[in-house]
């Protein structure tokens, strides 16, 4: 009977354990199925085909593992085969190594910021590429982070410092190419520090030795330059690898606790500190390929643990006392190619199975063909002078010559344009069908194509992209049959806007400006070319301009015409109203209307200089395509009209607005009329915040809202962007959120209404 009751029990617990492996959170299975999208379904995650929910009970592998607790995922771990290898390719990627151009890195963090509870993430070899968003820092939880072997590039992102839980960081393989940060004394946690084979810069950041829990740091691979600082304080430091860098200072003092210290191929400079044959618990020490000079210390040889020894090609001199002893555990020593003189200790001499000793290359009194003759020792150093001294002086006419050539190429060209300007202004009494085409400058397609070390912006901005040009008023003309009124499309407070069609049977948007006459022909013109780089998917393309009956001597401009491409499906407002013939969108529409805008003004206010702010957003000016995508108009108007006419001069930095809340308030509208509707319209702030109170109660969420909303949405999502609506219509300024913030939310808004709508169709089809 006992017998039975122990089975029982045991059963019991299994039966425990069995349904705590059923219990992850639906949405945290969405954003698994929804990474191995991202990672377009590499085929180390091909045993996620046919999940059925139970992930935690997978069994691992080299290349994925999935570990969880108390029903969400503490661990992530996939490692692919799309391999780096940035010596061989000089920093660049072969194409099919990464991921296509269609990833989106800041959609696969919004999505792996779901499984909040992450404690463990390793993401290697996996082709991803892009900048590293800000966002990485919600996975709060975070205490190891590996996406080594990838294509990430810029910076580290500052609002890592937050993660303050984490105690290894490896982002070893990518093409990092900015400093190391200096705030990563904030992580006051951090044990391993790997950022190994990157193009990191600048100096070794002081603020690293006030991290003392450190026992890694391998930076080793990269392009930092500059001092090392003082490291003492590091008490529990184990390992320093900085070797291939461009390190020049003195070496300085080293912790005591010490293993391994890789200093080779810098440029370390002076003699070797004494306090070196110190370091008891040292075992590795490299120092090769440096331009160390002076004694060898003999304390270096006879400690007690050190097993690997390389101090071959510097500039070290004089003679190793003949009483030197070896340590016990020293299997190798390299001091070649140096500038010894003298005969070799004993202990080094020996012939053992148990050492290696490499001495070529000295001027050591051995009987071998390897050594050179004492006097090209001795005469070395001030040889090594005066070779330094002639090398100077002619770097310093190269440098010089240089110079001066660039300095006349630069006159002739600024001559160049002068003429070429003052013949365009002559030519514009009689223009031709195209006055000119520019070329849009941006990325070249080969650094696209090879590498992918590109901003996220100006990827993303430059795909099928037409070429922005001038066009002429004769061409406009006959574009809009002579500006009919059949062709006139609508009239705002900045123009009207006509449509037109070019002799290539493209449709365009030509929009007459109401500009005052207070710009130069060259002031504008700068103003435009400005405006001209605002290139982004959810923008709607401004093609090119023209500008009408411009006055030969660069005073004003009475009329300019910009030309847009044209876009078919109305606006944003007509797919709200019941009244309108439009189609009216479902809500999982809505809010990818909603994102695509926000990722257009997040593009304006961050990834364009200067910043373009107070841009115009309202439902009536988010035009839609014919797939429903949404196109931002009259963005950046505040170059062109009159809340820039208060900049002074051609300064370009005074051209834009300074109060990006603003737009984060305009947007709330936005939000609003795609929650109620475009009843909204008209009734101003008053009826906004009598109402936004209703939406705190199912029963007036009822009352107030488009029913289409609330037959096509779920609870979550809508909580979302009501509560970001709310922050955006703040009336103080200072507590709005940021667009990316904003967009954030919106996204995670997205996938929760995705995971219910799946649920949904889910219900609907299994039999009952």
């Amino acid at each position: 009977m006992g017998c039975i009751k122990i089975f029982v029990m045991v059963l019991v617990v299994c039966a425990f354990f069995i349904t705590n492996t059923y219990q992850l959170q639906s949405y945290e299975i969405q954003a698994l199925l929804q990474l191995r999208k991202h990672l377009e379904y590499p085929v180390q995650l091909d045993v996620w085909e046919n999940y059925n929910g139970d992930f935690c009970s997978l069994t691992s592998t080299l290349h994925m593992s999935i570990t969880c607790q108390d029903n969400s995922v503490t661990e992530l771990k996939i490692k692919g085969d799309k391999l780096v290898k940035p010596n061989e390719f000089h920093g660049f990627a072969v194409p099919n190594e990464t991921l296509s151009e269609g990833f989106s890195i800041d959609s696969f963090v919004t999505t792996l910021t779901r499984l909040s509870s992450l404690k463990v993430l390793t993401l290697v070899s996996l082709g991803i590429w892009g900048p590293l968003p800000d966002k990485i820092h919600r996975l709060a939880s975070l205490e190891l982070l590996d996406m080594s072997s990838n294509f990430l590039f810029g910076s580290v992102p500052f609002q890592m410092s937050r993660l303050i839980k984490l105690h290894t960081l490896t982002l070893d393989g990518n093409f990092f190419n900015d400093t190391i940060p200096d705030w990563l004394d904030s992580l006051t946690n951090l044990t391993i520090l790997s950022l190994k084979n990157n193009r990191l810069k600048g100096q070794f950041p002081s603020s690293m030795s006030k991290i003392t829990t450190l026992t890694d740091i391998v930076l080793s691979h990269n392009v930092l330059s500059g001092k090392l600082p003082d490291l003492t304080a590091l008490s529990n430091l184990l390992l320093l690898d900085l070797r291939e860098n461009h390190l020049d200072s003195e070496l300085p003092t080293l912790p005591k606790g010490l293993t391994t210290v890789l200093l080779s191929s810098n440029a370390f400079s002076g003699e070797i500190p004494i306090e070196f044959g110190t370091l008891n618990q040292l075992q590795h020490l490299d120092l090769s390929n440096n331009s160390l000079s002076g004694m060898l210390p003999a304390g270096l040889f006879s400690l007690s643990s050190i097993s690997y020894l390389n101090l071959a090609s510097n500039v070290l001199s004089g003679s190793l006392p003949s009483h030197l002893n070896c340590g016990g555990e020293l299997g190798f020593v390299d001091i070649s190619d140096n500038r010894l003189i003298g005969r070799l200790p004993s202990c080094l001499n020996t012939i053992s199975d148990k050492r290696i000793v490499k001495v070529g290359g000295n001027c050591l009194a051995l009987d071998t063909q390897y050594q050179h003759s004492q006097g090209y020792c001795k005469q070395a150093n001030s040889a090594k002078k005066r070779i330094t001294g002639k090398e100077i002086a002619l770097l310093t006419g190269v440098i010089g010559g240089i110079l001066i050539v660039v300095v006349f190429l630069f006159v002739v060209l600024l001559i160049f344009r002068r003429r070429r300007h003052a013949r365009s202004i002559v030519d514009q009494h009689i223009p031709p069908k195209v006055v000119q085409r520019n070329t849009q400058p941006g990325i070249s397609s080969e650094l696209l194509a090879n590498a992918r070390i590109i901003s996220q912006a100006a990827n993303i901005g430059s795909q099928g992209a037409p070429s922005y040009r001038v066009f002429s008023m004769e061409e406009l003309l006959e574009a809009t049959q002579n500006f009919d009124q059949s062709t006139l499309l609508g009239e705002g407070s900045v123009g009207k806007i006509y449509k037109g069609r070019l002799e290539n049977g493209a449709y365009i948007a030509v929009r007459s400006l109401n500009v005052y006459r207070r710009y130069s022909n060259r002031n504008l013109k700068l103003r435009l070319d400005l405006l001209s780089k605002f290139r982004h998917p959810h923008l709607v393309s401004l093609l090119g301009h023209c500008i009408d009956g411009g006055a030969p001597d660069d005073s004003t401009v009475p009329r300019i015409f910009l030309i847009y491409e044209y876009i078919s499906n109305g606006n944003f407002r007509a797919h709200l109203s019941e009244n309108s013939p439009r189609k009216i969108l479902k809500w999982s529409d809505r809010l990818s209307v909603l994102i695509g805008v926000a990722k257009a003004v997040h593009f304006l206010h961050t990834g364009v200089i200067p910043s373009s702010f107070s841009n115009r957003l309202k439902t009536s000016n988010i035009l839609l395509d014919e797939h429903n995508m949404a196109k931002l108009s009259d963005y950046g108007m505040s170059i062109l009209m009159e809340e820039s006419e208060k900049a002074k001069g051609d300064d370009v930095t005074s051209w834009h607005m300074t109060k990006k809340e603003d737009d984060v308030y305009n947007f709330g509208f936005i939000l609003l009329e795609s929650l109620v509707g475009p009843t909204v319209s008209g009734k101003g702030e008053a009826f906004l915040f009598n109402e936004m109170a209703s939406f705190g109660s199912q029963d007036g969420r009822c009352r107030i809202m488009d029913p289409i909303v609330l037959t096509t949405s779920s609870q979550e999502s809508l909580s979302i962007v009501i509560s970001i609506t709310n922050k955006c219509i703040s009336p103080e300024s200072s507590t709005r959120p940021s667009f990316e913030d904003v967009l954030w939310n919106l996204q995670y808004a997205a996938q929760v209404q995705a995971t219910a709508d799946a649920d949904h169709k889910s219900d609907a089809t299994s039999p009952s």
